[in-house]
């Protein structure tokens, strides 16, 4: 199985998880002329596509998908949206199937409607945590095998962009309830047995409150493991194992 970002921020977020049969798409917040384009137009292998929350930069381009490819949201994230025919309503903590994926959503954090994570498994990647555009994670997951997680800013760098009148005093509060901080990341992190973990994903770092070299660097270095910070045409093995 292989990873492909592509986009990772503000201006628009979307994963790929692909292999020679099959892609579930996770995020509808850039163009699908650029899914197409990074599936080489075979779109037929799309078995479904993931939405965390409403905003625009994660659904904003649901209407662009054709009918075929299942949107999966809350119903509070499909009340907020466009009206798509090819939506498909699911809630927290049931779990469902989509070709060989499993997946099981779960409660985030986020100033969205009904906002969710998802916890997917497949016999490739085995267990993936996918959780971005929340403040908390309120519960621990066994077995992980790979992760994409935000690490949206740091609270040190947003004090100082503010103090320097980069960022306005009312958006720090939206930002700390609404993000996941490198220091709640870390303890996210933390609180998890990783011991089977083979890739932590950072993902949807802010343009001007974080540092990727720093977080990839500090996360490595509390967790062992293999990190990488999210950035647009990367592609990762998302394998269970290494190989």
């Amino acid at each position: 199985m292989i990873l492909k970002v592509l986009g990772s921020s503000s201006a628009g977020n979307c994963y790929i998880l692909e292999n020679d049969s099959e892609a579930l798409i996770l995020e509808a917040g850039i163009k699908f002329a650029e899914v197409q384009r990074a599936l080489n137009f075979n779109i037929s292998k799309i078995v479904g596509c993931l939405i965390t929350h409403e905003h625009k930069d994660h659904a904003g381009h649901i209407l662009e998908f054709p009918r075929f490819v299942p949107l999966f949201a809350s119903k509070g994230t499909m009340d907020q949206t466009y009206s798509a025919p090819n939506f498909r309503s699911i809630e927290a903590n049931k779990q469902f199937s989509i070709g060989s994926f499993k997946i099981l959503p779960f409660a985030a954090k986020h100033d969205a409607t009904e906002p969710l994570g998802f916890f997917i498994n497949h016999a490739e990647t085995g267990n993936i945590l996918f959780a971005t555009d929340t403040y908390y994670l309120p519960c621990t997951f066994a077995g992980l095998n790979n992760i994409l997680i935000e690490c949206n800013y740091r609270l040190d760098i947003l004090e100082n962009n503010i103090a320097a009148g980069r960022v306005p005093m009312p958006m720090r509060n939206r930002i700390i309830q609404s993000h996941f901080s490198y220091e709640h990341c870390l303890q996210a992190l933390q609180a998890n047995d990783l011991r089977t973990v083979n890739n932590i994903v950072l993902i949807h770092l802010s343009d001007g409150n974080s540092n990727a070299q720093d977080f990839k660097e500090g996360i490595r270095k509390a967790t062992g493991k293999t990190v990488y910070v999210a950035d647009k045409g990367m592609q990762i093995l998302f394998n269970k194992t290494p190989f």
